[in-house]
């Protein structure tokens, strides 16, 4: 071979002797072929694939830029050099004798190589980045290449005169040239086209340099210096890294998955069927026989689950194990490329050990030649870099895996939600969804980050061990052994710690269920005074919980005391070992150092693995909650047909519907044909199956026989509202077009137009969370709006008049709904309780026990006397007549706005209606203004003194946003969280760290000096005293080390705990106590995130922040101290270096900082809209807009993926900038070792060079660690800012009310005045009245009098502007909440149940004896219903009572009042959900029941009051008129006009 060489050319190729020199240098021959070949072959290996984009590319290409000229010209004159070499072979040739091969064959190679560079340049401007990544490395390669060549001809010419001129001088014009491309090749060319692209993302069309180096960032990360970012700033995501795109590929690899493990599922079904149904495998059961048996087997797990909702029953299978397989095949590409990164990093690990190695032996070794160390030294240096630029390349892959796993694993229980059968509904509520989104999604971003570890800490392990073998030998076993010792320790642990993360994830899921309740039913806590009992049960679960957390950290503190001792005790046992076995063996620099090298980079993968292994198993607890969830059954709506049956709009053919797939029925063989374009009333007790009927329309309902037809589009109106938190507009048009001349018409129709007036920016009026800012009767109506402006062909609504006054009702009656309303072309199938309709109806079906008793028209089903006659007689007859007479409605419209016109744009009474619309809010989180929001506060926080921003209209919008801190973290709250800790704990955590890292510099030096005895025993015996004191003292340092370090974990355990629990009982404490207005401006979302994410935060990840911190600060002080020992002079190097640090550190945190900020600010909308959509799933399901939430979805997704995406690129960013520093303290240290190399021990340098090659990890560390930390401080800043919301007044103070207060129930009104917020106008001003004892007073009046805020005073949920409330001569201003609270009773409008028992529903501080409580469920007509349930008082109420209908939620409601049997009872009107016979009821109930007491009636319905003693008539929020209901009928005034309205006309007519 090297004969060839030398032959081809004509010089000698290789020879030994030319390197052992002082001047070395390599032969001609070998610099003319070797070195020019490699980059060439390089480079003709990939350059083909660059090419590509021309071939195949439909693409235009983008202009001509400078940059390009610029490298077109270059590689031009390069060409033109090598032409010139060739024309000079040539020339030379024919002179003389025949030239070397080489002098042709290299010129012609580059001839073609140029030209193919020029080929290239042109392809890339088919690409957006048209930098070439391959002619980057070609060009370094080959300049790297040509420095040998370059410094050997330098030396020549300086030597001797030059012989060959021109090839001189063509060589250094090439190199030149080639240089100034290399500099060239390192600037973005961006055309002028692709600018805008630029600007939306400078990472796509970044060069080659600028991506490893992530300088494209740098921008980025000044303008976060220089003022704190925003969302707008943020760049956007690739098109490739949007939502949409990963969540495609996901979805498609997925359904097989999900196809294959179901049909796995089947066979194991069938499996165990096989197994249970004949245990005595003969077949000797006849079939049908068998077949019970199966159903009876499958039913009682069944039964068990639902009695106790834990994990008591065998849970139902899944299909299992697809959920991993379907993401490495959608994210193949980004594992492969990792790996990649990843194995290059992991071998160039290696390296640095064996040139330590060298670098120690030419210290000691007197004879070698300086070059070598200089060599050395270079070598480190480029070894680290490459290493460095590896693993961030690596780091960012997996990141990117990470979030874009996040990304797809949330779009798709995201469209699960969308998808999923009511059945399966029921077996996760909201909180538990919402869970699976944040935590078992997030789990999985943190495991994929680190998922290469599984298999690189093994290839780590193995290769340390192997070149340990090589430097100890055997002994290494001894080493070996204690690893493998160390595992099922590990192992045990592990599990220990499996089972506790279980236990706490279901603490968790309990704790969040219940806080979302409560955040939920706020309103009825307060006003029922049950805070103390809900604060207890949640205390009770956090008890569990952090129990559970405390045993959790202990077992941490274990594993990190034995994986700290682990490298230590192998290396002492390898020592040990190999110094004991032989007399000969002595421990010397080079063996020790490497040795110590190797262990150090053993230690890492030591560490990791445990923690990589630990993090699989939590997500594994992830990954069965995904596949449960995600692997569930999706709604079957195989019974809803769409075939066109001519004069059929809807057919039900013995339909027979459940709620569950083997429950009962709720509707049985019903059997229909409703006509297109016609009128149909559904009519029925409460729980004969109205709603059920609706459902099934949906397709909500599991099929058990039968089928619906429906033909054409649907629209659907709930019997409760289900409002977006968006603009009042957005909320009718619901994505649909704008049309403003039917939007008008619509709004006119649905008598929207005086609400508008009232909001404060009209129909641009943002609508809080679930509608919050709206009455019932609004809310009503803008759903129904929406319906109407959808313009479908068929109408269900589910009662849809019940929570509107009865005047309004009629009017959209007439408008809307009736024979002559907007819809009178459409198919309407109505549900109602008011029976004044039904005359009017083209067809009406009455249900009784969800079949269908009768149908017919109003006259032929009176004419049959059957159920539906009795019905009508017993409740319909006065109202009949009133109908007729009254037949001439007042057109309302005109009606309402003459009665409000002196009304202040006020606030309107509501369910919640402590909210009030006048809220002067400056932005919200509504999606849209989300960006310009933030943007607002950051600025605004500084500037609010100089400028006030625009006033928008006063109130328009509701939601406060999210205060977004800006700015550096205060230090206030790391103090604040170690006082929660403890000082004296924090104290001593902080002496244990420091313990250890001197025990950890005491153990280095000590094994410094044992190895210089190699040199002080030369030739000698060495002393076995010496040696047993070497390895005793060792020991005991590193045993030390281990014990410093086992104290300070455990100490910190303890005082995590301690902090969490005050934390959370503060948090918990205060929230329950902020008054009412609070939660109406604030969406729960957010509050729940504190108490999910941050409290999480404050519980596990501080601590661990906080203790890697210390660990990190303390190890690079000691390295850096030992470096320094070593070779002083590296204290001078140090400052400029730290210097450097310092700024980096300073532009990266604050810019990292807020990137984190924003992450946690855009990720509640994620949550918010989730909780919304499920909440509204049959309305979006019933007018098919999937996929514009699921659009909506991803744009909120990707708006919080951006902030994140940019988070971990300035994570990258810092650390490619510190590793390079990192590189040049090994540089430095190595090459000051060299310097001095006379004066030094081979310890020594030893000690300084491998302390060196550790610090740049741990400089990393310490980066991420310190801005780790004050991001996750952030959490405590949070929880703080509401523990510090302003409380309403004390529950109890130190003036009581007398015994049995109020005795008499007497309530006088003196000049009382009440606004809802101290800058808005009043809504009371000024009553004056006095309610006698047990006097029954109604209270009237147009929507937005007044009515409900006089209830929310007498419970003091506002507090008096001025005037007084006296209550049996107690002043209630002067008592405490509760005092007041609990003694008065009140019966409000929303019906809201709690999770729990029905007993804990009616009594949760089980004040009253199980006779009393059957006692008022009988009083209640709930008795009988509960004595059929199998649990009775017992029975579980679901999430917000979801198991009862809304009229036994009523009742349940009612029975609680009377449990209480207060002397005074408000009811706010409560029978808007509730039929005619029902209603009934409970008007009897209250007339007997509380007869003795003051009763005061917010009614909506007139004739609910007409028996009342005396009527109090409201107009803005004055009392216009008071006196008996006969009296006021006499008189023409405001309640005679809403009288003739309703059609009463006098008192006797209406039993009602």
């Amino acid at each position: 071979m090297s004969a060839a060489l030398e032959e081809f050319c004509g010089s000698v190729f290789w020879n030994a002797s030319y390197l052992a020199r002082p001047d070395a240098d390599l032969p001609v021959c070998f610099q003319q072929t070797v070195l020019v070949w490699v980059p060439l072959g390089f480079f003709w290996i990939l350059a083909p694939w660059q090419l590509l984009p021309m071939c195949k590319s439909r693409a235009k290409k983008s202009s001509v830029t400078k940059l390009y000229i610029i490298k077109q010209v270059l590689a031009t004159l390069l060409m033109l050099t090598a032409v010139a070499e060739l024309a000079l072979a040539f020339v030379e040739d024919t002179e003389q004798d025949p030239l070397p091969a080489v002098q042709y064959t290299n010129p012609s190679l580059h001839i073609a190589t140029w030209l193919l560079v020029m080929l290239i340049h042109d392809a890339r401007r088919f690409c957006l980045c048209r930098d070439s990544g391959i002619l980057f490395c070609f060009w370094t390669l080959s300049l790297l290449c040509g420095i040998l060549p370059f410094q050997s001809l330098l030396r020549r010419a300086l030597q001797a005169p030059i012989s060959d001129v021109p090839r001189f001088v063509l060589f250094f014009i090439s190199y030149g040239l080639q240089l100034l491309l290399f500099l060239v090749s390192g600037f973005s060319d961006v055309a002028p086209e692709t600018q805008e692209i630029r600007k939306k993302n400078p990472e796509v069309t970044a060069s080659f340099l600028s991506s490893i180096t992530f300088e494209w960032y740098t921008s980025m990360v000044f303008k976060g210096y220089r003022k704190p970012l925003e969302i707008e700033d943020i760049w956007e995501l690739k098109s490739k890294d949007k939502t949409q795109a990963i969540y495609a590929v996901l979805e498609k690899n997925m359904k097989t998955a999900v196809r294959k493990a179901q049909a796995e599922m089947e066979k194991r079904k069938c499996k165990k069927r096989r197994r249970e149904g004949d245990p005595d495998h003969g077949n000797n059961m006849i079939k049908a026989q068998s077949q019970d048996i199966l159903v009876l087997e499958e039913k009682q797990p069944k039964r068990k689950k639902k009695g106790d909702k834990g994990d008591s029953g065998p849970r139902k299978d899944f299909p299992r194990g697809w959920l991993i397989k379907t993401l490495c095949k959608t994210f193949w590409q980004n594992l492969l490329l990792s790996v990649a990164f990843k194995l290059v990093h992991d071998g160039l690990v290696f390296v640095s050990p064996q040139l330590l190695k060298l670098l120690i032996a030419f210290v000691s070794d007197e004879e070698s030649f300086a070059w070598q160390g200089y060599l050395y030294a270079i070598l480190l240096f480029l070894t680290a870099l490459i290493q460095s630029l590896c693993l961030q390349q690596y780091f960012s892959l997996c990141f990117q895996l990470g979030i874009n796993v996040r990304a797809s694993l949330i779009a798709a229980i995201y469209k699960k939600a969308l998808t999923m059968s009511s059945a399966t509904r029921k077996e996760s509520t909201v909180g538990e969804t919402v869970n699976l989104m944040s935590a078992d999604a997030q789990r999985f971003m943190d495991t994929a980050n680190f998922v290469h570890q599984l298999w690189s800490s093994p290839l780590q392990i193995i290769l340390s061990i192997v070149f340990l073998w090589g430097e100890l030998g055997p002994s290494v076993l001894a080493g070996i052994a204690v690893m493998v010792l160390l595992i099922p320790i590990n192992g045990f642990l592990v599990a220990k710690a499996k089972t506790i993360q279980v236990r706490n994830m279901k603490n968790k899921d309990e704790r969040m269920k219940i806080m979302s309740e409560i955040l939920n039913g706020i309103k009825i806590l307060k006003l029922f005074a049950w805070e103390p009992s809900f604060e207890k049960r949640v205390n009770e679960i956090r008890a569990r919980e952090l129990k559970d957390l405390v045993n959790f950290s202990y077992l941490q503190s274990i594993s990190v005391f034995v994986f700290t001792c682990a490298p230590f005790l192998v290396s002492l046992a390898s020592f040990a070992v190999y110094v004991l076995v032989d007399e000969n063996n002595i421990l010397d620099a080079q063996k020790a150092f490497t040795a110590i090298s190797l262990f150090n980079v053993l230690r890492f993968p030591m560490a990791m693995l445990p923690l990589v292994l630990s993090s699989l198993v939590q997500t594994n607890v992830s990954t069965e909650r995904l596949e449960r969830y995600l692997g569930r059954e999706d709604l079957d709506t195989s019974a809803i047909h769409h075939n066109p049956i001519a004069g059929s709009a809807v057919r039900f053919l013995e339909a027979t519907f459940a709620w569950e797939q083997d429950g009962n029925a709720a509707i049985r063989d019903v059997t229909l044909d409703i006509a297109p374009g016609s009128l149909v009333a559904v009519v029925g007790a409460v729980g004969s199956g109205k709603s059920s009927l609706v459902s099934a329309m949906l397709g909500e309902m599991e099929n058990i026989k039968g089928h619906i037809n429906i033909q054409g589009s649907l629209a659907y109106v709930p019997q409760q509202a289900w409002i977006q938190n968006a603009t009042l507009k957005d909320n009718i048009l619901f994505g649909s077009e704008l049309d403003e001349a039917r939007y008008q018409q619509v709004i006119k129709a649905c008598a929207l137009l005086p609400d508008l007036e009232l909001l404060p920016a009209g129909d641009q009026t943002e609508i809080g969370e679930k509608g919050i800012n709206l009455s019932g009767g609004q809310k009503q109506r803008v759903s129904l709006a929406r319906a109407v402006y959808s313009n479908a062909d068929i109408y269900v609504l589910d009662d849809p008049l019940s929570a509107v006054d009865a005047h309004v009702g009629k009017y959209l009656f007439e408008h809307v709904l009736g024979p002559k309303g907007l819809l009178q072309k459409k198919t309407r199938i109505l549900v109602t309780h008011s029976i004044s309709f039904l005359p009017q109806v083209d067809n009406i079906v009455v249900l009784v026990a969800g079949a269908v008793s009768e149908h017919g028209s109003y006259s032929t089903l009176l004419a049959n006397r059957g159920a539906f006659a009795q019905f009508l007689n017993l409740y319909g007859r006065q109202e009949e007549d009133a109908s007729e007479k009254n037949s001439t409605a007042v057109a309302l419209a005109g009606d309402e706005e003459q009665g409000d016109e002196d009304v202040e744009p006020c606030v309107e009474e509501g369910p919640d209606d402590v909210v009030t619309m006048t809220l002067k809010r400056e932005a919200s989180i509504h999606q849209r203004t989300f960006s310009r929001s933030i943007s607002k506060s950051s600025t605004n926080s500084w500037k609010k003194g100089q400028e006030e921003p625009p006033k928008k209209l006063k109130g328009q919008q509701l939601i406060e946003k999210e205060a977004v801190e800006t700015g550096k973290v205060k230090f206030s709250m790391y103090l604040r969280y170690l006082r929660a800790v403890g000082l004296w704990y924090s104290f001593w955590v902080a002496m244990g760290y420091v313990g250890q890292y001197v025990a950890f510099v005491g153990t280095n030096l000590w094994l410094s000096a044992w190895t210089d005895d190699a040199q002080h025993y030369l030739n000698q015996t060495y002393p076995v005293e010496q040696r047993d004191l070497r390895i005793g003292v060792f020991g005991a340092l590193g045993v030390s080390q281990a014990l410093f370090l086992l104290f300070a974990t455990i100490l910190s355990a303890h005082g995590a705990m301690r902090a969490s629990r005050v934390m959370h009982q503060q948090l918990l404490s205060n929230i329950l106590r902020v008054p009412m207005s609070f939660f109406d401006t604030t969406p729960t979302g957010r509050i729940v995130n504190r108490f999910a994410k941050d409290i999480f935060t404050i519980d596990e990840t501080i601590p661990m922040s906080f203790r890697s911190w210390l660990s990190c600060f303390m190890a690079i002080i000691s390295t850096l101290l030992m470096i320094s020992l070593a070779t002083p002079f590296f204290a001078l190097i140090i400052i400029p270096l730290s210097i450097f640090y310092y700024f980096v550190l300073r532009f990266y945190v604050s810019t990292s900082r807020q990137l984190r900020r924003l992450d946690s600010v855009t990720r509640s909308p994620i949550y918010s809209h989730f909780g919304e959509t499920v909440s509204g799933l049959s309305v979006i399901r019933a007018y098919g807009h999937q996929e514009r939430f699921l659009q909506q979805n991803e744009s909120t997704m990707d708006i919080n993926q951006k902030s994140v995406y940019s988070w971990i690129v300035s994570n990258r960013w810092l650390a490619i900038r510190l590793e390079f520093v990192g590189s040049l303290v090994v540089f430095f240290s190595a090459l000051l070792a060299v310097i001095s190399k006379g004066t030094l021990e081979g310890g020594i340098v030893g000690l300084s060079v491998s302390s060196a090659l550790n610090v740049t990890q741990t400089l990393n560390w310490l980066v991420r660690t310190s801005s780790e930390l004050e991001t996750n401080i952030v959490a405590v800043e949070r929880v703080h800012e509401y523990t510090k919301v302003k409380n309403e007044a004390p529950w109890v103070t130190e003036k009581r009310p007398p015994c049995g207060w109020p005795s008499k129930g007497e309530i006088q009104f003196i000049d009382y005045k009440v606004r809802y917020r101290p800058e808005l106008e009043l809504v009371l001003q000024g009553i004056t009245c006095n309610i006698g004892s047990t006097e029954k007073v109604g209270v009237v009046g147009r929507t937005g009098a007044g009515k409900s805020s006089l209830t929310n005073c007498l419970f003091r949920v506002l507090e008096a502007a001025g005037g007084t409330i006296i209550i049996d001569e107690v002043d209630i201003a002067t008592i405490g909440l509760h005092d007041l609270r609990q003694n008065l009773t009140i019966i409000p409008q929303d019906p809201v149940l709690f999770t729990g028992t029905l007993r804990m529903n009616l009594d949760p501080f089980d004040q009253y004896t199980d006779k009393e409580v059957w006692k008022a469920l009988e009083l209640a007509h709930l008795k009988t219903y509960v004595q059929d349930l199998p649990e009775g008082l017992l029975h579980l109420v679901s999430e917000g009572g979801e198991n009862l209908s809304v009229g036994q939620r009523q009742l349940v409601c009612l029975a609680r009042a009377l449990l209480r049997k207060a002397k005074i009872l408000i009811l706010d009107e409560a029978t808007a959900g509730v039929d005619l016979e029902t209603d009934h009821l409970i008007q009897t109930t209250i007339r007997s029941e509380f007869a003795a007491c003051t009763v005061l009636t917010i009614a909506h319905r007139l004739h609910t009051i007409m028996d009342s003693n005396r009527v109090m008539v409201l107009q803005a929020g004055r009392i216009v008129e008071y006196d008996s209901p006969e009296e006021l009928l006499k008189k023409q005034g405001v309640f005679s006009a809403m009288a003739k309205d309703a059609g009463i006309t006098n008192t006797e007519t209406t039993m009602l």
